[in-house]
């Protein structure tokens, strides 16, 4: 394993809002990350800034040693927390979209994960379920081979029922020398699935451990422990 997502005290400001503040933190390949908060701490931020939308105002982060641009995207799989899809495409047209773009992206792996859910390939977007249009985009995002995937809320938007269906997509998908940094406040829903937890709030990163230290040592899961830490923040 290395270390292939570092950030420097990295700060993003919104006018006199801080979004992040200040975030020192290393993650190596081979890994499945929580980052884990409560809404507005700060988490889809570090990802835009890990994805190249957004800016650092101070601070670096760099992805396999670049800062986020032309290069890191190669490398990087990102899945935002709201739909970017046209809604009059099918899904079929999105698959060889994908494929167009991405020299790793698995069309085979695609169609296998599509039809275990039972989604049309000649659907189009607009007549898909809020949470089916959440497992087509995980679905793309996942059929990456990729060195890092950065997931905002993959479970967010789909029933408690799915959840345990996406996590093992998930795990079933990913190459195992990459990153996986998911995004969520639903720590119960993902826990099962994490090597390590970073806990942020207010922007500021309050805790990073790995999951079986929290156990040993804390005799807790991570959501609880997670509800414990927050309550006295």
């Amino acid at each position: 394993m290395s270390e292939i997502f570092t950030c420097r005290g990295l700060t993003k400001r919104f006018g006199s809002t801080t979004a992040l503040d200040h975030v020192d933190l290393s993650l190596e390949s081979g890994r499945i990350v929580g980052l884990l908060g409560p809404n507005g701490s700060g988490k889809t931020t570090l990802l835009k800034l890990a994805n190249g939308l957004l800016v650092p105002t101070e601070g670096e982060i760099l992805l396999n040693g670049e800062k986020p641009g032309t290069g890191t995207k190669a490398i990087v799989s990102y899945l935002p927390d709201a739909s970017y899809l046209m809604d009059w495409m099918n899904v079929e047209t999105l698959v060889e979209m994908f494929c167009d773009f991405y020299s790793d992206f698995s069309q085979e792996k695609a169609y296998s994960m599509l039809d275990n859910l039972g989604i049309d390939r000649k659907a189009r977007l607009k007549t898909l379920s809020k949470g089916n249009k959440e497992k087509v985009q995980l679905i793309l995002a996942m059929s990456r081979n990729a060195k890092i995937y950065l997931l905002d809320e993959p479970i967010g938007g789909v029933d408690p029922a799915a959840r345990d269906y996406i996590m093992d997509t998930i795990l079933r998908n990913y190459s195992e020398e990459a990153l996986v940094l998911i995004s969520t406040h639903l720590i119960a829903d993902v826990e099962r699935v994490l090597d390590e937890a970073v806990l942020i709030s207010r922007g500021q990163i309050v805790m990073h451990r790995t999951v079986d230290d929290i156990r040993e040592h804390e005799g807790k899961s991570v959501d609880e422990y997670f509800r414990e830490v927050f309550r006295c923040w």
